[in-house]
């Protein structure tokens, strides 16, 4: 079968990779879609360290095309929208509802390709771009045939991360300001769910004026191209700001732009090593710096939330798709990601 595969040094659109057969507790995903996230393209160039060789991919969507034993929740023929969290479901996090934290969900690669005899790892448990999947029958989540595929993709990462982040680990509350530095993928779903949330002001910061409008469509009320001018809106600041890029002097803004009580979330993905500065003066007005994980989610629940506001109109999948590639253009679309001509491009099977 066809994947995208890096081996540590160059990314190559493969046709013999294999898959092994679900074990119990697992489900083989045919990949109908898979959107192409900055987690990809930071995994070739360094800045999310990974072992390789790997076959990339982590946000997709599909059908369920064998399950092992145990797996009750989905059966062959059914539509679902992948996660990355293979959390183990039994342990302390887990039972706390924050399976973000598991510790079988971070860090532990596993190897069900292969290549030439050769094993592959799986990027993010999860490897979506790839014909065929396997998962834990945690990550796989039922959603209505009704859904495209194409716009399912999109939730399993870029809704779960920027959506969640809003309603889970920020909590916005009607009335609140909110400030989002990108708007790219993840900072769109951010401004869609501060909408979703009830928030009074949003406002979109980019370099690109060309984003505006999409910015706007997803629920930004202002859109600035320089952080320098947020204070003109806000003169107090704002009650929460989300760093969607993954820049340190951009974390020190959204610290600086926050008002009293105020939280900067971090969503953007710096390098690994990379250290960021703020005013320690500065926070002592009860101000806060979240770190968050995929958007503090739980998949199980929160996709099939995110599938009904999207029946319902209140959430926005199809305008995020800028650009559909068949899976061998993936250096187009990687190329097209990492300038930003797209919002999210996707990769379809």
């Amino acid at each position: 079968m066809r994947g995208v595969v890096f081996d540590g040094k160059q990314t190559e659109v493969v046709d013999d990779l294999e898959v092994r057969d679900p074990g119990p507790g697992e489900v083989l995903v045919a990949v109908a879609a898979a959107g192409l996230c900055h987690s990809d393209l930071s995994v070739i160039d360094g800045t999310i360290p990974f072992p390789s060789p790997v076959v990339l991919g982590h946000e997709g969507a599909g059908v369920v095309e064998a399950v092992g034993a145990g797996v009750v929740h989905v059966v062959p023929g059914d539509h679902v929208a992948l996660s990355t969290l293979a959390n183990c479901g039994a342990c302390a996090h887990c039972d706390r509802g924050r399976p973000t934290m598991c510790r079988k969900a971070i860090g532990m690669p596993a190897q069900p390709f292969s290549r030439k005899g050769r094993p592959l790892y799986q990027f993010a448990s999860n490897s979506a771009f790839a014909e065929r999947t396997l998962v834990k029958a945690v990550q796989a989540v039922k959603i209505p045939a009704a859904l495209p595929l194409t716009s399912a993709a999109l939730i399993g990462c870029g809704v779960l991360t920027g959506v969640g982040a809003v309603l889970n680990r920020a909590r916005v509350d009607r009335g609140d300001t909110v400030v989002v530095i990108g708007t790219g993928g993840i900072g769109l779903n951010v401004i869609q769910g501060a909408q979703i949330a009830g928030a009074l002001t949003i406002v979109a910061v980019d370099s690109n004026p060309a984003k505006e409008e999409v910015a706007r469509r997803f629920g930004a009320t202002h859109f600035l191209t320089s952080a320098q001018d947020v204070r003109e809106i806000l003169p107090h600041g704002a009650d929460h700001a989300f760093e969607c890029v993954g820049r340190t002097e951009l974390i020190r803004t959204a610290i600086d732009l926050l008002d009293r009580h105020g939280q900067a979330v971090l969503l953007g993905v710096p390098p690994a090593t990379a250290e960021a500065s703020f005013l320690v003066s500065s926070m002592y007005l009860d101000k806060s710096i979240l770190g968050c994980r995929y958007g503090s989610s739980r998949p199980q629940r929160d996709i099939a939330l995110y599938a009904d506001l999207y029946r319902q109109g209140r959430l926005l999948l199809d305008e995020l798709i800028t650009e559909t590639y068949p899976l061998e253009d993936f250096a187009k679309a990687a190329d097209d990601a990492h300038h930003g001509r797209v919002a999210r491009g996707v990769l379809v099977f």
